[in-house]
Parts: structure tokens; sequence; C-alpha cells
């Protein structure tokens, strides 16, 4: 009987063994060319992909830091958060569904608010971040834009707000929807005062966002195809029985039919909306400046 032979087992690795590399989360597609791009250039490019000029979503503390002078810029009501006035219950309670958007997010809620300087000029500046419950629009939302607006009128300084959003927030209801009025009607203080309000649209800007403070700037921008609008397009569809233009709720269709004043690449947007602001400070400038010499005049 013949007795098994011990393998023998090599110590030494072979030459074709290729060490596995994970890319996964490296490289991001785009969905326009098809190209693949490279995660870092991304972000560097801040989140805009530079052959077909894609737009990614980007966050509200990036975006700020794309805009204002380094260091200028000072947050404020960072301490004002949802509360939860219906008792809101769906599928989870309303106060758990805000600390889970606080962890996803790492933002108190969905606007940053604060002061900053663009090539040394003030402005009050209002971010909304579609990833902290879609950029709803509840109660505290519409407190900090509304503080926001009142800032910029204490100060003498432009204002200007950037919309990310799917709306008003349902789960606070008609305190969500009085927002639209609150913030409206401190951006009629703000006109009133001859004080520059630049809305700057965002994809996407919809829901009550849209139907108040977002179309009532001095000057609107947007972003290229940034989806802007009310209702969404089946809802409009069912309710006017109406087949609807292709790509009618985009910023390049808005900006035809006149609800837009011009479309800014993200990466173009802080010089354009510098060049902006000095035009309408040195307007404002030399208003204030003919009034008073008229209040010596009269005196």
């Amino acid at each position: 009987m013949s007795h098994f032979a011990k393998p023998k087992l090599s110590t030494v690795k072979s030459a074709k063994t290729k060490k596995s590399v994970n890319t996964e989360g490296l490289w991001t597609k785009c969905p326009l060319s098809g190209e693949i791009v490279f995660n870092k250039d991304l972000e560097q490019n801040l989140m805009v992909v530079p052959s077909s000029g894609y737009h990614f979503p980007i966050g509200s503390r990036e975006r700020i830091t794309s805009l204002v002078d380094e260091g200028t810029f000072e947050e404020f009501d960072a301490q004002v958060k949802s509360g939860d006035p219906l008792k809101f219950v769906d599928s989870a309670a309303y106060p758990d569904r805000i600390k889970r958007y606080e962890k996803d997010s790492g933002l108190p809620e969905a606007v940053i608010c604060g002061l900053g300087k663009m090539q040394g000029i003030l402005v009050s500046l209002a971010v909304m971040d579609f990833r902290f419950c879609g950029g709803a629009m509840g109660a505290a939302v519409g407190e900090k834009i509304t503080r926001a607006i009142e800032r910029a009128l204490k100060k003498k300084a432009s204002c200007i707000i950037i919309s990310s959003s799917g709306g008003a927030r349902m789960q606070e209801g008609i305190f969500s929807l009085m927002q639209m009025a609150k913030t409206s009607a401190a951006l009629g203080r703000l006109a009133e005062a001859k004080l520059p309000f630049i809305s700057i649209l965002t994809y996407p800007t919809t829901g009550g966002v849209t139907a108040s403070f977002a179309t009532l700037g001095d000057i609107i921008l947007a972003e290229p195809g940034a989806l802007i609008g009310f209702a969404g397009a089946r809802v409009i569809k069912e309710t006017t029985k109406q087949t609807l233009p292709a790509g009618f709720q985009t910023a390049e269709f808005l900006l035809k039919h006149g609800l837009l004043d011009q479309i800014v690449s993200r990466l173009e947007m802080r010089s354009r909306v510098i060049s902006l602001l000095q035009a309408l400070h040195v307007h404002h400038q030399a208003t204030r400046s003919v009034k008073s010499a008229d209040l010596v005049t009269t005196a």
C-alpha cells in the first residue's frame, strides 16, 4: 500500500500575483458626457466637470468659501434650529428625523447665514443646503433667512441668498408656509432702504422657496442646468391637461422667458457677483450722497 505524498508548499509568492486596489469612491461619472472624472480634480473645480460644465451639488460651507474673501465670513444664528410645533410623526418622529439630518449633513439646519466680504464689500449671506432635509424651509430656515435680510438692513449691506430647496417643510404645516410671507416682507423693507438683493438659484429651487424670496431678487442669477419651478412637472401636466414644453423648468428655459437675468457658471460666480456688487454699491453710495446734499441744502 502506497503512502500519500506530502505536498510541497512554496513560501515564495508567485510573480504573477497582483495586489488589488480599491478604486471605489475615487471617480465620478459625468451624467452629460459620460466622462470619468477623478474626485479630487472635481472637488478642486468646485464640483464642476471641466469638459462638459456639468454642475454637481456642492455643500453650503464649500460654496461660501468659494465666494467670500478668505477669513472674512462670520456665521450667525447657528443656534436657531427646528422645533416640532405639530408633534409630527409619520414613519418616524420629526425630532428623530432632524437628528438624522444633522448627523448625515454635518449641519445644524438647512441654511447657513452670516456676514462676509467680497472684494472688500460687506454682504449678508444666506446659503441653503439640500443635504439637510432636501433644503426644505421650516420655521427655523425662515427665521434665519429673515434675520440675514434684517442684518443687511442694519449694516447697510447687500443681501445674497443662494437657494437649493425642495420647498416648504410638510412636518411643520402652516408654520412652514408662513415663512413665505415673512421672508418676502423682510425683503420689502430691504427694497425700501434701496439696498441690493441678489438671488442665486441652484439645482433644485422649487416649491415655496421659488414662490417667495428666491424670485424676488433685484438681480436673479442661476447655475447652468438648474431645476427651477413651483410644482412638479407631473402635477402641472395633470392639472392643466396640457403637454408641457421640453425642459420648461430649467434655468435655460426660464432665462429665455424672462424669469432670470443671467446664467452663471459656479466657476465664475464670485467674479460676476463682485462686479454686480461694485456697480450696485457705487450706485447706492451715490444715491446716499445726493440725499445728504439735498438735506444740507434744505437746512
